[in-house]
């Protein structure tokens, strides 16, 4: 019998190991995996992924209880780790395998997505056009066990990674 107040998100912005720790700490969030989707090749490895080849984006793929967080708080949480004007990748992580999508399971998802991208363009928060994409969901597969949870596992290298652009643009554009 399926569990009808768990639901899933699939996110993309950047290098998952970024995107992670936002959604990780929230009241509801069951846990969020680092993978990929999209691509040409089934269960491709970080190396692949990384080196442009196969297609495919990095994504967290997020499991909540929506009784507890709605998916419409995870699309505000996501907007504030993204760049949504930079579709040729996010921060220092160059190239479309670090392209800003969002990825819908469902019609509800797809509406809640383009109602949440419509009134951030009608915000006007940013001069430049929001390029993020929402797409329907693909296969996710998720990424080797060294890369879930990065920020625990490796805080220095996190700080480094956060500090290349990503934080002071989020400080900049959201205050936060």
């Amino acid at each position: 019998m399926e569990n009808k107040k768990i639901e899933t998100a699939i996110f993309a912005g950047g290098c998952f190991w970024c995107m992670t720790k936002p959604f990780d700490q929230m009241p509801g969030i069951i846990s969020v995996r680092s993978g990929y989707t999209v691509g040409d090749v089934e269960n491709p490895t970080y190396e692949q992924v990384k080196s442009g080849t196969t297609g495919h984006t990095e994504a967290v793929k997020i499991v909540f209880d929506k009784t507890i967080i709605s998916y419409e708080e995870l699309l505000e949480i996501y907007w504030h780790q993204t760049d949504p004007t930079d579709a040729a990748g996010q921060f220092q992580d160059r190239g479309s395998n670090y392209r800003p999508v969002i990825f819908v399971k469902n019609e509800t998802q797809r509406q809640a997505a383009e109602l949440s991208l419509k009134n951030l363009i009608v915000s006007e928060r940013f001069k430049k056009p929001i390029v993020t994409r929402i797409e329907s969901a693909c296969p996710f597969y998720e990424a080797e066990e060294e890369h879930q949870q990065f920020y625990k596992k490796d805080p220095k290298r996190m700080e480094f990674e956060e500090s290349q652009g990503r934080k002071q643009f989020i400080e900049e554009n959201w205050g936060i």
